[in-house]
């Protein structure tokens, strides 16, 4: 480091120890979006700054249950490392661990100093770049829903105060325990946006807003508060989970993004008063490239096995690859806002994808619309999910996968390292659920066969 670099240091520690600080926790994102990490004594700083923080490149490859997936450049070249370097601009104390503040790693290859090729953070920061060639800076609301879950007398998890009829209500009558008051005010202590929160459709289910913003500030806000809320539920001795759809008598959960632009001088690059629907050139080719390459999409904005079992006709979640002006049942909505709040909603993400990866992903479907000024068809009118009117979304992970992998133009966008090792890993993941003996297939054949 540098004299400047480590009197810029020094400030920031000086600064954490007036405020009770000692330990520095250092975060980065995996492939599936869960937050990886180590903690770092105040006075270590300066050397974690220096020398960075040495993790196991297989870390991207390693699958929930903990297994080492064999991906290129894990397994087979050794298991080399990975260099994560705290980025101290990225400071947050954490309201409920006192002591520690938490910062976001920047993550590099150490052979080479250039990022690692499975960091989702380099990988939106790339999407953007090519963003900024064409004038554009996307802006991005997040809106993510999860379940809380507590443990039942078996041992296993149950939805926390399941409570028909709830939805859109907040207050004793759908959380009897203050669950979302207390999460929403922590969370607005860590100081990364947060707007408001609501129980949501399901019993136990709840969603919290976060502002709108440039999209890699809107993608690091979205990683910290799934963490936060997993941190928070394990406080209360439950389970928050952002898995698609964790119950067979309750619908999912969905990872909604509103995506607009900024041009150059400022502006919304998607508003025109004088344009159909009151909607730019940008905006509608944008919308024709979200639809393009949904089958894609899909991939990264429905990661798991589980995603598709949230979709389906009457779900209101997308099934369909179609949009609409202010309808819920199409895959993209153009909400009624126009001026500054011109935008469009992808519903299509479950929340178990990465924000990271589901944000670059939908700006570089909509970049290539933008490419090649595609527009899209007519918007859908009345209530949707209808196959005669629109083509079908893909019904598997797998689908999902080949159409991500035929998808030449949106894997060029996104990288072609990032993108092999994504599909090696998530191919895994479908091959392993394929072998496994589920209990619906024990209760359905072992009786009677």
């Amino acid at each position: 480091m540098s004299v400047q670099d480590i009197s810029e240091v020094r400030r920031h520690m000086e600064r954490l120890a007036a405020d009770g600080i000692d330990v520095v926790r250092v975060t980065y994102p995996d492939l599936i979006g869960t937050d990886r990490a180590r903690d770092v004594l105040l006075e270590e700083l300066p050397r974690a700054m220096e020398h960075g923080l040495a993790f196991c490149r297989a870390v991207y490859h390693t699958s929930p249950q903990g297994d080492v997936v064999p991906v290129h450049g894990g397994l087979d070249a050794g298991l080399p490392d990975i260099c994560v370097r705290p980025d101290l601009d990225t400071l947050l104390p954490l309201p409920w661990e006192p002591g520690v503040a938490a910062c976001l790693g920047e993550v590099l290859d150490p052979a080479t100093g250039a990022p690692a090729p499975e960091s989702p953070r380099d990988l939106l920061q790339a999407v953007l770049a090519r963003c900024a060639e064409h004038g554009l800076r996307p802006v991005v609301g997040p809106e993510l829903e999860y379940f809380l879950c507590e443990r039942d007398a078996a041992g296993g998890w149950r939805r926390y105060a399941s409570d028909p009829g709830v939805v859109y209500t907040a207050g004793l009558r759908a959380d009897p325990d203050n669950h979302l008051l207390r999460t929403l005010r922590q969370v607005r202590d860590l100081n990364i946006g947060v707007l408001s929160g609501n129980h949501e459709f399901d019993g136990g289910q709840f969603e919290i807003n976060l502002v709108h913003s440039e999209a890699m500030s809107a993608a690091d806000r979205a990683f910290r508060f799934k963490a936060a809320i997993k941190e928070l539920a394990r406080k209360e001795g439950r389970l928050a989970t952002f898995m698609a759809k964790p119950f067979n008598d309750a619908g999912g959960s969905g990872f909604h993004l509103h995506l607009s632009s900024h041009d150059t001088e400022g502006r919304n690059a998607f508003d025109d008063p004088s344009g159909p629907y009151g909607l730019s050139a940008t905006a509608r080719h944008s919308v024709a490239g979200v639809m393009a390459h949904a089958p894609a999409l899909a991939a990264l904005l429905n990661p798991t096995v589980n995603s598709y079992k949230r979709f389906g006709p009457d779900t209101l979640a997308p099934w369909l690859i179609d949009w609409g002006l202010d309808n819920r049942s199409a895959m993209v909505r153009v909400p009624p806002e126009r001026g500054s709040g011109a935008r469009l909603e992808l519903r299509l993400g479950d929340a178990s994808a990465n924000p990271y990866l589901a944000i670059a992903a939908t700006i570089a479907a909509a970049l290539l619309g933008v490419v090649a000024a595609e527009e899209p068809p007519a918007p859908l009118e009345g209530y949707g999910y209808d196959p005669a009117r629109s083509a079908v979304l893909p019904g598997t992970l797998s689908e999902a996968l080949d159409a991500l992998e035929a998808d030449t133009a949106l894997a060029e966008v996104l990288g072609k390292d990032f993108t092999t090792s994504f599909l090696s890993y998530k191919r895994n993941e479908v091959e392993r659920f394929q072998r496994h003996v589920t209990d619906w297939e024990f209760t359905e054949y072992a009786y009677h066969l």
